[in-house]
């Protein structure tokens, strides 16, 4: 049974990913035309509005006290009116890509985190820091995969013709069901990991972590 200190290690770092990556689509969505992130309160960094029951502490929970080689979770999906934006499929890719590339962001600044945690030799936060630039990286990396209902698949869809785009849609009921089914099968292995750990060394070696 992990202690107090290293379920925070774990913890934060988690939740405050998958809090702003939300209110980065909320947020971009506002940008271009469609206020309704905003008006239901959905554009705060308070992780209690977005928490999830199931995919913020249930999932994770389950994964991490299994041993389970991968680690991920989400949020309350932001509520977007995609015909309120300002030009829909243009727009509808912005605010797709936002969620992944906040998660980037993210790694870089829990990057800088790490570099100067490093001259104070503060174990703890050295720690919080990897798992941070590495949580961040799954996430954002995993959330472009092309499957409904991840923001890959909104790429995909503003791309498609209306009628295509419709049926490809129709995917997302079974989405959940699919993307365990692929993880099962090994592409979190096989194709997510060694892009995460790739971005990642490269990232480490920057400020000479091993």
């Amino acid at each position: 049974m992990p202690d107090f200190q290293t379920l925070l290690i774990y913890a934060l770092p988690l939740i405050f990913a998958i809090t702003v990556h939300e209110v980065a689509h909320g947020w971009v969505a506002n940008q271009r035309g469609d206020a309704t992130a905003r008006m239901l309160g959905r554009l705060t960094l308070n992780p209690i509005k977005h928490i999830d029951p199931v995919g913020t502490l249930l999932v994770p929970a389950v994964l991490y006290f299994t041993g389970s080689p991968f680690l991920f979770g989400w949020a309350k999906p932001v509520p977007i009116n995609f015909n309120a934006l300002k030009s829909p499929k243009q727009d509808m890719i912005l605010v797709a890509l936002a969620g992944p590339v906040s998660n980037f962001i993210m790694a870089l600044l829990w990057l800088l985190v790490a570099t100067f945690t490093l001259d104070m030799s503060d174990q703890f936060l050295l720690k919080m820091a990897g798992f941070g630039i590495v949580i961040n990286l799954v996430l954002g990396v995993f959330n472009l995969l092309p499957i409904p209902p991840l923001d890959g698949s909104r790429v995909v869809a503003a791309l498609l013709p209306n009628n295509l785009a419709y049926e490809y849609d129709k995917l997302e009921r079974y989405g959940l069901f699919i993307l365990l089914g692929l993880l099962f099968l090994g592409v979190f292995e096989h194709i997510i990991l060694p892009i995460v750990k790739t971005l990642q060394y490269a990232m480490f070696d920057i400020i000479g972590i091993i």
